[in-house]
């Protein structure tokens, strides 16, 4: 068992300790990487068959993308009250009742007969995710030290573009050799058999003391998030970044499938390779961030500020080229950073929030890169592509993670005074 943190250790202190033993901690990352790898392979498989679908189904680009937004919009409505839940009666146990739920309905997505079936499993694909990164996140703040904590949530995030890359990957040849159907369905039973596994492996984090007394009232915490402006800002600058990510996210295989000439398994492929910058990018990114912000925590929502930056300013560039390998290098650096600010930012958004409140705090950020990023993105994508072209579409909305980009700038500037004002409080 390593030795508990002393009372002088600090996000910056290299020699704080574990809270649990280092064994099991790693163990805890383990599963609760796999169970975000079966999230995102569930949610973005979608993508993979959109040309499936609007070959037999004859949908439409804004059609195709609602399957994508329905599913950030349930999970921006639920996420809050999910893991609010979750704070109060098991993080462990709430997750895998999440994954259960998004394994099965992914087998629905499957089975279904028509669009609106297949909208509404999406829905439930969406239901069962709600909370599920924001309470993976604080069992991680809770077995591993708070210096490697940008590193560790960044890591576990990078799951999601894992995920991704196999979804579309898997989802685009599954679905052109054994139907787009049992594409789904495969993917269903691996998320069933981890929500089995979960909680037989990982136990309940243990509370600190009081915690009970300590968790606010919901409105309480959105009333302290209002008069928190990192947090607020942080929210923003998110959902600004997510819009652009999850937009390019679901438009990549149809991209490459209709400019590029390429068949939807290997416009998939190419897609993932894409995707697989962006998981490298994010653990790389949790880990720069965490050696420069050691001493100046602050540092965190700079060098996230200079990642949107870069996202934008490297998508918009490359839509102003012609098709060709220049173009994709420029994608595929937006890409290599589209999440990277992900790790760091609600490692910021920790500092300025009391710890028993963690994972409602998260889930309020998730609720504003949801509903305001993730769910209108790719259908405001596909809808601005029927009305001109999908090529236009991608080459405008880079704009938005620029905007972000100012936003993570603005936080940085407020967190010092939201630190300082958290330890009064506190106090």
């Amino acid at each position: 068992m390593a030795l508990p943190p002393t009372p002088a250790s600090g996000p910056g202190d290299p020699h704080e300790g574990y809270p649990v033993s280092r064994a099991y901690a790693w163990l805890a990352f383990a599963m609760t990487f796999a169970l975000m790898l079966s999230d995102y392979m569930s949610r973005q498989i979608i993508n993979a068959v959109f040309p499936f679908l609007k070959a037999e189904w004859s949908l439409s680009d804004g059609q195709l993308g609602s399957l994508v937004g329905v599913v950030a919009l349930a999970i921006g409505v639920l996420s809050v009250p999910i893991s609010f839940m979750a704070d109060r009666f098991g993080r462990v146990r709430s997750a895998a009742v999440m994954a259960l739920v998004w394994g099965l309905a992914t087998v629905a997505c499957g089975l279904s007969g028509g669009y609106y079936q297949l909208l509404a499993a999406r829905a439930l694909v969406g239901a069962g995710e709600a909370g599920y990164g924001s309470a993976g996140a604080a069992i991680l703040t809770q077995s591993f030290p708070a210096r490697m904590h940008a590193t560790v949530i960044g890591s576990f995030l990078s799951a999601g573009m894992i995920g991704s890359v196999i979804g579309v990957v898997l989802g685009g040849y599954a679905a052109q050799s054994l139907g787009w159907g049992m594409a789904f369905i495969l993917i269903g039973v691996f998320g069933v058999a981890l929500a089995v596994m979960f909680p037989l492996v990982i136990r309940e984090p243990a509370r600190p003391v009081l915690l009970p007394k300590q968790v606010l009232p919901i409105r309480d915490v959105l009333k302290r998030m209002a008069g928190t402006p990192t947090l607020l800002r942080i929210a923003a600058a998110g959902a600004c970044g997510m819009f652009v990510q999850t937009s390019f996210l679901a438009w990549m295989p149809s991209y490459l499938n209709r400019y590029y000439g390429l068949d939807p398994a290997t416009a998939s492929l190419g897609t993932g390779a894409i995707i697989l910058c962006g998981a490298l990018g994010t653990i790389a990114g949790g880990a720069i961030v965490d050696r420069f912000a050691r001493e100046r925590p602050a540092n965190r929502l700079r060098l996230s500020g200079l990642f949107a930056l870069i996202l934008g300013l490297a998508m918009l560039a490359a839509f102003l080229l012609p098709l060709g390998p220049l173009q994709l290098a420029l994608i595929a650096l937006g890409f290599a950073v589209s999440t990277s600010y992900l790790g760091p930012a609600l490692a910021a958004a920790g500092d300025v929030t009391p710890e028993a409140n963690h994972a409602t705090t998260y889930a309020l950020i998730s609720l504003a890169y949801m509903l305001l990023g993730a769910a209108p993105g790719p259908i405001l994508t596909g809808y601005l592509a029927d009305a001109s072209e999908l090529s236009l579409a991608l080459g405008i909305i880079p704009v938005l993670a620029v905007a972000g980009g100012l936003f993570f700038f603005a936080a940085a500037k407020s967190f010092p005074c939201d630190v300082e004002r958290l330890g009064q409080t506190s106090a």
